[in-house]
């Protein structure tokens, strides 16, 4: 059976599967499912129509599903979708999505955000990605697998992080990020291929090498970056991930402003005027 603590508020329409554990204080809504083997730890909140797979786990003051923090959210039933594996250490927030933006925040699997971190509406985080204390993800930002991120980074919305990227911390990311490149700064600038995220995903030395020469010509060569990309697809028998660097490089160039997900972002009517007091002398 579940074993949620009596001082823990849960909703008596929430479904939870028999072996979760939900601790002291802890809150989740009426419209939330929670998956076998998940842990809910003390204090934490699980609200707003959230899905969680299974074996989560979610530390104390965590708070997962709730209101998106954008001025055109009109309390929508959007949903936070989870999978499973995934750690959310504490004061690490999640929102559901919104109405424009497709109406879901969606989470992978195997993904560790550490403390403090957060990850707005309408993102989509793929699967084995670490996210390092103070991580703040903007709207619609898309994350491929396996990328890492260092404490204090922040994400302008729209934003693409390529697999297997590393985010240096306290870089400040208005752009999207190569896969398999280290980025850091303020303004952030690929630096080099992330070898150290390559080997520990057991990449071949060939395909780094490969990885390692397309950066010199695409990022420190001089060459125009649609000769360079060119150059790389004329390229014989060319790696999976060589192949995948080029498309997301396309992408980003039929976008606008540096970010691929520009060319399909949706506008919104303008959020009327918020109500307030009447001034003083107001009619």
């Amino acid at each position: 059976m579940s074993r949620i603590h009596p001082t823990a508020s849960v909703h008596p329409r929430a479904v939870l599967a028999d072996d979760v554990v939900v601790g002291p204080f802890a809150v989740i809504g009426e419209h939330c499912r929670i998956g076998p083997g998940c842990r809910i730890d003390g204090h934490a909140v699980v609200e707003g129509h959230t899905t969680l797979g299974a074996h989560n786990h979610v530390y104390p003051f965590a708070v997962l599903g709730s209101a998106p923090q954008d001025l055109t959210y009109r309390d929508e039933p959007t949903t936070l979708v989870i999978g499973s594996h995934n750690t959310f250490r504490e004061y690490s927030t999640v929102n559901v999505g919104t109405v424009k933006g497709g109406g879901c925040t969606r989470l992978g699997d195997h993904n560790l955000l550490m403390a403090s971190t957060h990850v707005a509406h309408d993102c989509r985080l793929e699967n084995n990605i670490v996210i390092a204390n103070g991580v703040l993800f903007g709207g619609h930002v898309k994350v491929e697998s396996d990328a890492t991120f260092g404490g204090l980074a922040a994400l302008h919305h729209f934003v693409t992080v390529g697999a297997r990227a590393f985010v240096g911390g306290m870089t400040r990311v208005v752009q999207d990020v190569p896969p398999y490149m280290t980025v850091e700064g303020n303004p952030a600038k690929v630096r080099c291929v992330n070898i150290v995220g390559l080997k520990r995903r057991s990449v071949s030395a060939a395909t780094i090498e490969e990885l390692k020469e397309a950066h010199k010509l695409l990022f420190r060569a001089g060459v125009p970056r649609p000769r360079a990309i060119s150059l790389l697809e004329q390229k014989p028998g060319t790696t999976a991930e060589l192949r995948h660097l080029v498309a997301f490089l396309k992408a980003q160039a039929a976008g606008r402003q540096g970010r691929a997900l520009e060319a399909h972002r949706k506008v919104a009517p303008q959020a009327g005027p918020v109500a307030g007091p009447t001034p003083t002398g107001a009619p």
